[in-house]
């Protein structure tokens, strides 16, 4: 009869073993599965009118959300870079021609404004720590409400703000034509993180 609890007892200790370590490594695993999503939205500077926009994932684990910028000033051709610093992921690589028109190499895919959902109701939205503009040589000051407008009644744009009600709305003035630069050409870039 000892013979057989100590069997017994053997077996529910393995038992228990295992069921912990499956247990434990399927924690690490949601945890390695983790992602964050980064929001890019497109409103043109005359207009502030909402453009498109794309969504794009990173398998980084984050609440924080910084952009830094890599500016290369056009004497012939410039572009200018942002960086999700913590994927060290390039989210904005756009070219800067002088006397000409550069264009957004990375988004690639970006989904035409008639892609995005809209919300039924009236209500306006403003981000509950406003507005943190990533490029802004000049220091100008800029009405980011209007801009903020053109999108804050995307299905998308209050998911991203339920899902993350503290975030700063990320934005700069992206301005693919200098020199003699056409406006019309120029357009708001709005980066949220889930």
């Amino acid at each position: 009869m000892q013979t057989i609890n100590l069997i017994f007892k053997y077996i529910s200790i393995l038992i228990v073993a295992f069921l912990s370590i499956f247990l434990f490594s399927s924690c690490e695993d949601e945890e390695l599965e983790i992602s964050s999503k980064v929001l890019m939205l497109k409103v043109d500077y005359l207009t502030n009118e909402f453009e498109g926009g794309v969504e794009t994932t990173y398998n980084v684990p984050t609440s924080s959300f910084t952009i830094t910028t890599q500016y290369n000033a056009p004497g012939d051709f410039g572009n200018i870079k942002l960086i999700y610093q913590e994927a060290n992921q390039v989210i904005f690589d756009g070219s800067i021609i002088w006397m000409g028109k550069g264009h957004i190499a990375i988004p690639q895919n970006i989904l035409p404004a008639n892609q995005f959902q809209r919300v039924l109701t009236n209500d306006i939205i403003f981000p509950r720590a406003g507005y943190e503009n990533v490029f802004n040589p000049n220091e100008t000051e800029y009405d980011y409400e209007q801009v903020w407008a053109s999108v804050q009644g995307l299905v998308k744009v209050r998911e991203y703000l339920k899902s993350n009600p503290n975030a700063t709305i990320k934005l700069f003035l992206y301005t693919p034509s200098v020199g003699v630069g056409n406006p019309e050409d120029w357009d708001w870039i709005i980066f949220m993180k889930d």
